[in-house]
Parts: structure tokens; sequence; C-alpha cells
């Protein structure tokens, strides 16, 4: 299967009237992506017919109201990942897994949409039998990103009936990136560190100069990671 999803979805790009330039630029992007980090590229982008609407969605036309499914996706920082989840859920999103830069890939059925529920566990030891410790409650895994691993479960499981959204659903947040207080701290706090140390520099070598190329390298080495990110958030 992982074979032949390219190989699909630059078909199914074609069929949608994107440009043959742009389809082939696409397809040899995704390549290198998925060679560099080894990814199953249906865990990494999601089901073929989904991914080449959201690579091409002028092409695509616009899904008409109450049809199929909509999809998003977000990021949050672990302080905040589990409040959010709680309130995303109830607004019938699922997760369907955690792509390779961290975001929640969700869906919610346009029809019925579902509440759902979720936790975080902590899998720096591994991860042997959880899942299986879990099932038996109705968890199974949507998601792991480092050392933490996602569960979720249909609200269905304890509130029958009740868990089905009544009315129209609200519309997807505008927001994808969602930092908390502390973590916003926390980057200001290694900001005055490494400002602090680039004046330490400074002084001991004499030379201003020694302390700007150490903060350089500083933000370079910081800025380089976020850069990649958001050049591969971009394709995806």
């Amino acid at each position: 299967m992982s074979e032949t999803y390219l190989p699909r979805l630059t078909a199914r790009l074609r069929e949608l009237g994107l440009p043959e330039e742009r389809v082939r630029e696409t397809a040899a992007d995704l390549a290198a992506h998925l060679a560099e980090c080894g990814a199953d590229p249906v865990r990494e982008f999601g089901p073929v017919e989904e991914f080449a609407r959201q690579l091409a969605p002028d092409a695509a036309g616009p899904v008409p109201p109450g049809a199929g499914a909509e999809t998003w996706r977000w990021t949050a920082d672990t302080s905040v990942d589990e409040e959010l989840l709680g309130r995303f859920g109830d607004e019938g999103w699922e997760v369907e897994r955690v792509d390779a830069l961290g975001r929640f890939v969700c869906r919610r059925d346009r029809e019925r949409p579902q509440r759902w529920e979720y936790r975080r566990e902590l899998v720096t030891r591994g991860r042997e039998g959880l899942d299986e410790r879990l099932a038996p409650d109705g968890w199974e895994p949507c998601g792991n990103w480092v050392v933490y691993a996602w569960f979720k479960r249909p609200r269905a499981a304890s509130d029958g009936p009740a868990a089905e959204l009544g009315g129209a659903p609200p519309a997807p947040p505008a927001r994808r990136v969602f930092l908390s207080r502390r973590f916003r701290a926390l980057c200001a706090g290694a900001a005055v560190v490494a400002l602090a140390a680039g004046v330490a520099v400074s002084v001991r070598d004499g030379d201003p100069l020694s302390g700007l190329g150490l903060l350089t390298g500083l933000a370079a080495g910081a800025l380089l990671p976020l850069g990649v990110a958001f050049a591969l958030s971009r394709r995806t």
C-alpha cells in the first residue's frame, strides 16, 4: 500500500486538474520527506482522496454542506493539550493521528458528529502492554509524539445517544497553534539566558563580536528546525 501511495496521489491530483508542473514538484517534495523521516504515507498524510483535496482545494471544488467529513490540524504544548483535546472532542473532533510535526490531525463527520474524549500517557520507558491495558475501557491509540501517547474513545461508550452533537457543530477554530503562558515564559527565560551568555562571552574576550557570534549561532540553531517544520507544514 505504501509503495502505491504517491502514484495514486499524483494520478488523483491530475484528475482534479492540478497543473502538471505542480504535480511533479509536489510528488518530489513528498517523496523526499518520506525518505527522510521513514514514515508510512497513510499515517503521515492521511487517505489519498482526503490529502489530494487538501493539496488541490480549488481544483477539487467546495465540499457541499453536510457532505462527507471536514479535517483540521492543530498543535499545542503539553501544558494545555489535554484541556484542548477535551474541548475540541466535545465539538465532535476526532483525532486520527499525530503527524511528524506534532500536530493533531482531526476529522469531524458533517452529518452526525459525535463527541470524543482523550487521555495522554507518558511512554518514556516504552508502551509494552499499554494498549492492551486500556483497550477494555474502550481506549484506542490515536497518536505518538516523543515521549507521549494519546488515546481516544467516543463518549457514546459512557454517555450513550447523548454523545451525538445536536444541531450544527461550531466552525473549526481559526487558530492552529495554542501555546500556554508557561511555555511562553519558558521561551522568554531561554532568550534571557542566551543573552546573558552572549554578554558574558563579550566581557570575557573584550570583544563584542564574540558575544554577537555566540548569539547568532544560538539563534540559527534554534531557527533551523523551526524553519524546516514550517516548510514541511506548508506541504501538508
